[in-house]
């Protein structure tokens, strides 16, 4: 049997391999840990009249979610103790985001309405937004929620 002397060159070449993954490992999580940073954000109603019922809310992360074309962000259903209603939201991607609300006075788990389809609770959208002959549009009522902490606060009437 022959002994065939190593070639320095294939070894380098797995020794700078090695030493690249494993510096890739290395700074790996700290990238991440940029990428995934999250928001929260607390949504606040004023002007709440009624003290029965809850604020039923939707937070859309999309146009298409703020349609009803795509899942939401999240929902809340909060009680209307008072005058004011709080709630809030964690582990938010930054991005834009909208919100539909109503104030559900009678508690059914749905927004009452007219024989014409016109509300009969009362309803807002995020940046107090208005909308003509139906919802506000994306545009209307879309703000930022940057990481870290974030607020917004809605008139209800």
């Amino acid at each position: 049997m022959t002994l065939r002397p190593i070639e320095p060159a294939p070894l380098l070449k797995s020794i700078l391999l090695l030493g690249t993954v494993l510096s890739l490992l290395m700074f790996a999580p700290a990238a991440l840990a940029v990428e995934t940073a999250t928001g929260t954000l607390t949504v606040t109603f004023e002007g709440v009249k009624t003290p029965t019922g809850a604020v039923l809310l939707t937070l859309a992360g999309s146009s298409e979610a703020y349609d009803d074309k795509a899942p939401a962000a999240g929902q809340a259903r909060v009680p209307a103790t008072g005058g004011v209603v709080t709630t809030t939201f964690t582990g938010l991607v930054p991005g834009r985001y909208a919100i539909k609300a109503f104030h559900d006075v009678n508690g059914d788990g749905k927004m009452g309405s007219n024989p014409f389809g016109m509300p009969t609770e009362p309803f807002a959208f995020s940046n107090n937004a208005h909308g003509v002959m139906g919802p506000a549009k994306w545009d209307a009522a879309a703000f930022e929620v940057k990481a870290g902490d974030n607020s917004h606060t809605i008139a209800i009437d």
